[in-house]
């Protein structure tokens, strides 16, 4: 076990964020798991504290199976050799995106309720997740993100395996993370505490960083 629980591993991601101290970054939680861990970050650094989702585009039959991801501002990216190999449609891949952005749209308004997104443009923003599996998600995240042209981005996730974070540090400025073991086989398994997090949870750190309560 290397965390306690999603805000140990949170406050040992701060210690090795300390830098960016007093610099107002921004910084994105990936709900739900992620919002705990960024919390703690967010109390040490300052700046502002949001979210970023995207979502998993499932496969034909095969739901678990990633063929892409989108994220909350239309941004898609497609695994292309996967599709061709599926022989997944143009439009299969469309009507999906919609679903899955929809569903994106409808955590955020429960999150966030009517706030204004963030503006990211020549910020420093550090990316939060609770870990890293094969990082498809968080590659779309990222992608979608150096597209609103920030000052610098930053990745931070507490564990993770070493081949999925080689693939992730070409798309990020910095990646900062706890360890990278070679025995990975999924998050879960290095946090003693690992239930799933509620909306509530998520609803109710949101507010406490809005009220600015740090």
């Amino acid at each position: 076990m290397l965390f306690k629980d999603r805000r140990q591993a949170g406050e040992k991601l701060a210690e090795l964020l300390k830098q960016y101290k007093g610099q107002q970054p921004l910084i994105l939680a990936v709900p739900r798991g992620g919002v705990a861990v960024a919390e703690p970050v967010w109390e040490s650094l300052g700046g502002e504290l949001d979210l970023v989702i995207t979502r998993k585009l499932g496969a034909p039959d095969q739901p678990e199976l990633a063929i892409g991801a989108v994220s909350a501002d239309g941004f898609v990216m497609v695994n292309e050799n996967l599709t061709s190999r599926l022989d997944i449609t143009e439009d299969y891949v469309k009507e999906i995106a919609e679903k899955e952005r929809e569903e994106i749209t409808r955590r955020l308004e429960l999150y966030r309720g009517s706030r204004p997104l963030p503006e990211v443009d020549q910020r420093l923003v550090i990316l939060i997740d609770d870990g890293v599996a094969t990082g498809y998600t968080l590659l779309a995240a990222l992608r979608s993100l150096r597209e609103k042209n920030p000052a610098r981005l930053v990745l931070a996730v507490p564990v993770g395996p070493p081949d999925t974070f080689t693939k992730l540090e070409k798309e990020v400025d910095e990646l900062v993370y706890v360890k990278a073991p070679e025995n990975f086989a999924a998050v879960g398994q290095f946090y003693r505490t690992f239930s799933q997090a509620s909306d509530r949870e998520v609803a109710e750190i949101m507010e406490k960083s809005w009220r600015g309560d740090d």
